[in-house]
């Protein structure tokens, strides 16, 4: 099962992917995380927590990063695991950003079509935002 969503931002890749690499700072841009860090740089292997807003937290793994790229983090529960994918692409003055979320594991049955409501309702929010916000930073 998947869920994904996209924008277009006008703002070059590096300037999102900045934004990206603040990771205790993902909460102020995605009302879907309420707490994020990782231990050590944001870089392939690295491991760190995420903390929805209702919910515990769940550890993340770094599974895919390039600078001004794209970015994958998974976590992963008995049963479960989401994988999480982030990608740019640039476009003629702006970038087009995907955000895209799998699930899979036997528990995918049942928690896959919950959680793909969710997400449905809460990407274009978290994408809108992290727009304003990088097209903010590129205007200073």
């Amino acid at each position: 099962m998947q869920v994904e969503h996209r924008i277009t931002i006008a703002t070059p890749p590096a300037t999102i992917f900045q934004i990206y690499e603040d990771v205790e700072n993902w909460h102020t841009w995605d009302p879907d995380t309420k707490q994020a860090f990782i231990d050590g740089p944001f870089r392939v292997g690295s491991r760190g927590r995420i903390t929805p807003p209702k919910g515990m937290s769940v550890p993340m793994l770094f599974t895919q990063v390039e600078p001004g790229r794209c970015f994958t983090v998974e976590s992963k529960i008995p049963l479960f695991r989401m994988l999480f994918e982030h990608e740019l692409i640039a476009i003629a003055g702006a970038t087009e950003v995907i955000h895209r979320v799998t699930f899979s594991g036997l528990l995918s049955i049942v928690l896959g079509p919950m959680l793909s409501k969710q997400l449905n309702a809460g990407l274009p929010i978290t994408l809108r935002n992290l727009k304003a916000l990088a097209e903010a930073k590129s205007a200073n």
